[in-house]
């Protein structure tokens, strides 16, 4: 789940209380199970000197300084020290534990993590979840959804809301109560931990959010596109606290963005209906979110929920607009005569040069400084480089002409171009709009109770 004085809503100063919250009292500091990988082969290893000290190999702890787990000919082993001559056989009903008395962490693939990390086989997969401090938690998970460089007041509502949500979680699943991606929220281990983020978490330790003395569910998002969602818009139930509200995420990359789907694209995504011919909105909210839609293909229509449409085309948001228009690549394919194919072929050829030098001098540009503009990270788009004294010369000699386009090919609709705003399920608190209110001077306080209506902040 992706980045998150006085404040002034709506005219109206919000005013947050503090206040203990006896049910939640404990006496020392909660400990999380982060589920930090799902494979079928790990790596672990020491960061320093000091071995691993892993239990569940055989009745004594065993000191190493690499451990490799992995499937072979159906069943998981693992190899001790790098040796991958001797493997030793892994029970499914075995847990593995994996401790360190590093303060530099454990190496686990190409991430460090503090704590413990356990290994469980779970249908057929290995699944490894980190036990941890949620205080030494939440240092990772502000510094793996906000940029560090963010005001100090939208770090510390990030924290506040990341360590009520983790709270919330608690419990939930079997044998973790909380996955790492933005499933959940982003976890992503000790390098995510900066000075600005242990500051965030130290200055707001143990504070939470409740409603009515109950932990709420304090979901947060990228950037809405203007305006937040309620919750029951988006999911079945409508949380008093989780209402749409005015955003402040103007400054948010992602406030305005395209796509364009070509047909190929459309007809993987549509398979059930043979892609697309045309996309209707049945019914949106009333800050303009798809709520249902209805997809026109050669072979039938399908209906989805703005959520389903989402996940089929990879969507940033359901706050999306859709319009069928004409393949540009082919319109662009008729020259009259061999002179304008010729013609055409040396514009192309200086377009390439222009694009090529651009492209080099921006990628230069952007590398002496450690963010591209909003405007630059909103309309950003990858493409290969080519080299301007490489291009061929126009083969003169073989030129044929291109088949036949008739006008009705030249107007034919077949790109699916989809204009959005937001990123995110919009949803509770806009990450880039505790971005925009503390540059504005609002505290971490007025921040939360702006995007949270009714809620406390409370010691736990």
């Amino acid at each position: 789940m992706p980045f998150r004085g006085w404040g002034v809503a709506g005219g109206l100063l919000l005013i947050a209380t503090i206040t203990p919250l006896e049910p939640l009292n404990a006496a020392q500091e909660e400990t999380l199970r982060v589920l930090v990988l799902d494979s079928t082969q790990i790596r672990f290893r020491a960061d320093g000197n000091k071995p691993l000290l892993v239990i569940g190999i055989g009745p004594n702890q065993r000191r190493v300084s690499t451990l490799k787990v992995r499937k072979i000919k159906g069943r998981f082993s693992l190899a001790l020290n790098g040796s991958s001559s001797r493997w030793l056989y892994l029970p499914s009903n075995r847990q593995l534990r994996i401790k360190s008395k590093d303060p530099r962490g454990i190496w686990l693939g190409k991430r460090r993590y503090s704590g413990d990390l356990w290994v469980f086989v779970v249908d057929g997969r290995l699944k490894v979840v980190n036990y941890v401090g949620v205080e030494r938690y939440l240092v990772s998970v502000v510094g793996s959804e906000m940029p560090k460089s963010w005001p100090m007041a939208a770090l510390k509502a990030q924290a506040v809301a990341a360590r009520t949500y983790a709270l919330q979680q608690v419990g939930r699943n079997g044998f973790y109560d909380i996955n790492s991606t933005e499933a959940n929220q982003v976890y992503l281990g000790i390098e995510s931990e900066t000075e600005s983020t242990r500051k965030a978490v130290a200055s707001t330790r143990s504070l939470v959010l409740t409603h009515k003395g109950k932990l709420i569910n304090a979901v947060f998002h990228s950037s809405s596109g203007g305006t937040t969602e309620a919750s029951g818009l988006v999911w079945k139930r409508q949380m008093p606290y989780l209402v749409s509200v005015p955003d402040h995420d103007q400054h948010s990359p992602f406030y305005d963005w395209q796509m364009k789907f070509d047909p190929k694209q459309l007809k993987a995504a549509f398979s059930g209906v043979g892609g697309v011919k045309n996309i209707q909105v049945l019914r949106s909210s009333k800050t303009g979110r798809v709520l249902k839609a209805r997809v026109d293909g050669s072979r039938g229509e399908l209906e989805l929920t703005g959520q389903e449409l989402r996940r089929r085309l990879g969507l940033k948001s359901t706050l999306v607009s859709f319009e069928m228009i004409a393949d540009k690549s082919i319109a662009n394919k008729k020259p009259s005569n061999t002179s304008s194919l010729v013609s055409a072929w040396f514009e192309s050829s200086s377009n390439r040069r222009k694009t090529s030098l651009f492209a080099r001098r921006n990628r230069s540009s952007s590398q002496n400084g450690s963010h591209q503009s909003d405007k630059a990270l909103a309309s950003s788009t990858s493409f290969p480089l080519l080299n301007a004294y490489s291009v061929p010369p126009p083969p003169l000699l073989v030129l044929k002409m291109p088949p036949s386009i008739s006008s009705s090919d030249l107007t034919k609709k077949n790109i699916l171009l989809v204009k959005g705003s937001g990123s995110g399920h919009g949803v509770g608190m806009s990450q880039w709009g505790a971005y925009g209110l503390a540059m504005k001077g609002v505290n971490f306080r007025r921040i939360l109770t702006y995007y949270y209506k009714g809620v406390a902040i409370r010691t736990l």
